[in-house]
């Protein structure tokens, strides 16, 4: 299900970074997609080994327990760190993060066993030249992005909403409107944070604990992402 964490950053208005990134702002930058790629492949390694495990698949898809506790974690863990990042030490953030992209794997399995492996490849693929596009739009433009964040929130909380609502439905139609809207959502949320992320550097935040919560965020845009144009563009296993 769709979800941005909030994390517990707030650079001050209008404040746009588009060249002349200092030293650290670069640094800070680095870490933060260091971050978000290990998490991603960690997800997908754990998503891979879940899906070619018997054993593994029934444990966590055999039983409601199970996977509803898994998913219940996943939320305490995000909510977690980004309540309490200006708490945490660099190491202690990773760790609860790489924790997170591993239980996450073990979830996003499912759409290894429900789509083919050319749909996968074709949406991680849409996703990951989106993302990167809009990453770097967030980098070089000189607009202030700011004025998104109302319409970015709305839109998000109208995403949360109908899926929950579809759930009882079971409407194709909605599914599919939930899904283009969480494109133009998470596509948004790529460049905003991207934005907001380096205006944060420039401001001086440059901590280990602050990096993991912007690659967190990150994370979750483009995860969300690529399920949204997984729905859209996936073809499923007979």
């Amino acid at each position: 299900m769709p979800f941005d964490p909030a994390p517990s950053y707030r650079p001050a208005a209008r404040t746009v970074v588009v060249r002349g990134a200092s030293d650290v702002e670069r640094s800070f930058m680095a870490a933060v997609y260091r971050w978000m790629t290990f998490g991603l492949a960690v997800t997908a390694v754990v998503a891979l080994a879940v899906a070619s495990s018997r054993e593994a698949i029934q444990l966590v898809f055999g039983s409601r327990v199970v996977f509803f506790g898994l998913l219940i974690a996943e939320l305490g863990l995000v909510v977690a760190l980004s309540a309490a990042v200006t708490r945490l030490s660099g190491a202690v953030a990773g760790g609860l993060f790489l924790l997170y992209s591993a239980l996450n794997g073990v979830t996003l399995s499912a759409v290894l066993l429900l789509y083919t492996g050319t749909s996968v490849a074709v949406a991680f693929g849409a996703t990951a030249g989106t993302f990167g596009a809009m990453s770097a739009y967030g980098t070089v433009t000189r607009r202030d992005l700011s004025s998104w964040s109302s319409f970015l929130f709305m839109g998000l909380i109208g995403v949360v909403i109908a899926s929950l609502v579809n759930l009882f439905l079971h409407s194709s139609m909605l599914s599919f409107v939930v899904s283009c809207a969480s494109v133009v959502v998470f596509t948004g949320l790529t460049a905003y944070d991207t934005q907001k992320l380096r205006a944060l550097a420039a401001a001086g935040g440059s901590t280990g604990a602050l990096a993991v919560n912007g690659a967190l965020a990150l994370y979750l845009d483009f995860v969300n992402l690529f399920l949204s144009l997984l729905r859209l563009l996936g073809g499923r296993r007979d």
